[in-house]
């Protein structure tokens, strides 16, 4: 490899780069901090976060024009990663402002905290860059052992070590049936990169005696994305680990890994496997279809906050696989920049919903007290009307209702699923998106219309308040100002 090579490999990669570095450093660091809240680790943190995103937004404009592939075609830069590691610096910067005070509280934000979380971030911003099967199966590897020991992380608890030993050992049973379908596409196509095992898939999609090989692979590749994703029928683990983890890790794992798993689907399934799509997409329909019935009904008959929040996480996956889905219809590739900008503007969104719904839920808790059941929502109004207001724009946007981001999310992907032909499909989508904006509603209700069971006052520290108010205002605006961002997700895709 020529220096001009090396050169422009770890240019690209300079982001991870300098997280690794700092990460690391942040850890010495933390071994010399003697104050319990942290004060010097957490600016680090954040800080660290900057530069990522300072570096991020010099590295993309090498990728302008067109993807750069470095380290022998092991990692890419381009469009589609750049904008998804910037939202995942953003939300972990407001997951980071979320769970401070609640992990204070309990005892619980130290430096393994800070470092597990920015290891994850890493884990995330390798999968989101990935060109291969091999780039791919380590970032997941890395951001997935970080979110289990994250889930034990309060060791005194029963249900958090249960979660994680449940999320540990179904999470390990999905890399391997990722493994497994990836050690058989390799087997069929001769090679792990990614832009490569595409042109290998379309010779070999017409021989017959490869095909059902390719196909089988496909399946198992498919079980290992639904199982990041939550979809069903691999989404056992999502209600108990949402529940058991610690508030602040449940907000972390529903947020910024949606968009390393969305990743991982288009590196695989549009990057390397498109000729395959009539038979992914197949499947795709079939776990829709599920995950958006299971997830609307599931969750009406939950009375804990965190559990219902982890079935309409298992629904809105299900509305992110329309956009998914509908991208080639008939092998014509016409509305595929479309349908997959839709999906990647769907899961943003569901991003932003994810940490303010999480976010309002530890700002309401105190120490000794968890804001989890439905109860602690009564008269929220009362004790203060501001955040009831902005819980209410976070519940219409859950549910999709005007003029919030989750309606025009919504609207995109059914959108995409018309124009693909797939009328009967959108029309199921409504009907259970209706059914789901019952349990939506139901808090609303409760806020507005019940006695407070607690009628003392909502205190909080100004930086939450700040990243709050910030974060329900801005699904306000993507509502009612959709196109900058929507463009900015259909040049990623086009770029691909």
């Amino acid at each position: 490899m020529t220096v001009s090579v090396l050169s422009a490999g770890f240019s690209s990669a300079l982001p991870e780069i300098f997280l690794l570095a700092a990460t690391c450093a942040l850890m010495i660091v933390d071994l010399f901090v003697k104050s319990e809240r942290r004060t010097l680790s957490y600016a680090l943190a954040q800080l660290i976060l900057l530069g990522c995103a300072v570096l991020t937004a010099m590295v993309s404009l090498l990728s302008l024009r067109h993807p750069v592939y470095a380290f022998d075609g092991l990692f890419v830069n381009d469009q589609m990663a750049n904008l998804l590691k910037l939202m995942a610096y953003l939300s972990v910067a407001m997951a980071l402002a979320y769970s401070r005070q609640y992990l204070l509280d309990r005892n619980l934000f130290k430096g393994e905290f800070l470092t597990l979380l920015l290891f994850a971030l890493l884990g995330m911003m390798v999968m989101m860059s990935a060109n291969s099967f091999i780039t791919l199966y380590l970032g997941l590897e890395l951001l997935s052992l970080c979110l289990y020991a994250m889930v034990a992380l309060n060791r005194e608890s029963a249900a958090s070590t249960e979660a994680a030993m449940k999320y540990f050992v179904l999470g390990a049973l999905a890399s391997g049936l990722l493994l497994y379908g990836m050690s058989m596409i390799y087997g069929a196509t001769g090679t792990l990169t990614i832009s490569e095992v595409a042109q290998h898939v379309a010779q070999l999609s017409g021989n017959a005696a490869e095909r059902p090989f390719l196909v089988l692979g496909l399946v198992f590749v498919m079980a290992g994305i639904a199982f990041k994703l939550g979809l069903v029928p691999f989404h056992m683990w999502i209600p108990d680990v949402y529940q058991g983890a610690p508030t602040a890790v449940t907000l972390v794992i529903g947020s910024a890994p949606k968009l390393a798993a969305f990743a991982m689907a288009i590196r695989l399934l549009v990057n390397g496997l498109l000729v395959l799509a009539v038979d992914w997409q197949q499947m795709l329909v079939f776990m829709a279809v599920l995950s958006i019935a299971l997830g609307n009904l599931s969750a009406i008959a939950q009375t804990n906050l965190k559990r219902m929040l982890a079935y309409s996480t298992i629904a809105h996956m299900g509305f992110m696989l329309l956009g998914l889905l509908s991208g080639v219809v008939g092998g014509n590739l016409r509305n595929a920049a479309d349908a997959y900008a839709a999906a990647m503007y769907y899961t943003i969104v569901y991003v932003l919903m994810s940490l303010g719904a999480f976010g309002m839920l530890l700002f309401l808790s105190r120490a000794g007290f968890e804001c989890e059941t439905l109860d602690d929502m009564k008269g929220l109004n009362r004790r203060n009307p501001w955040y009831a207001f902005l819980m209410l724009v976070l519940m219409f946007s859950l549910a999709g209702i005007p003029p919030t981001a989750g309606f025009y999310a919504k609207l995109a992907v059914l959108s995409a699923a018309v124009s693909a032909g797939q009328v009967w499909l959108a029309v199921v989508a409504v009907l259970l998106a209706l059914v789901g904006a019952f349990y939506y509603l139901r808090i609303v209700k409760l806020m507005y219309f019940d006695e407070p069971a607690d009628p003392s006052p909502v205190t909080g520290n100004d930086e939450m308040r700040l990243v709050l108010s910030a974060n329900g205002l801005a699904l306000l605006v993507l509502g009612i100002l959709p196109q900058p961002l929507m463009a900015l997700c259909f040049s990623a895709i086009k770029s691909l």
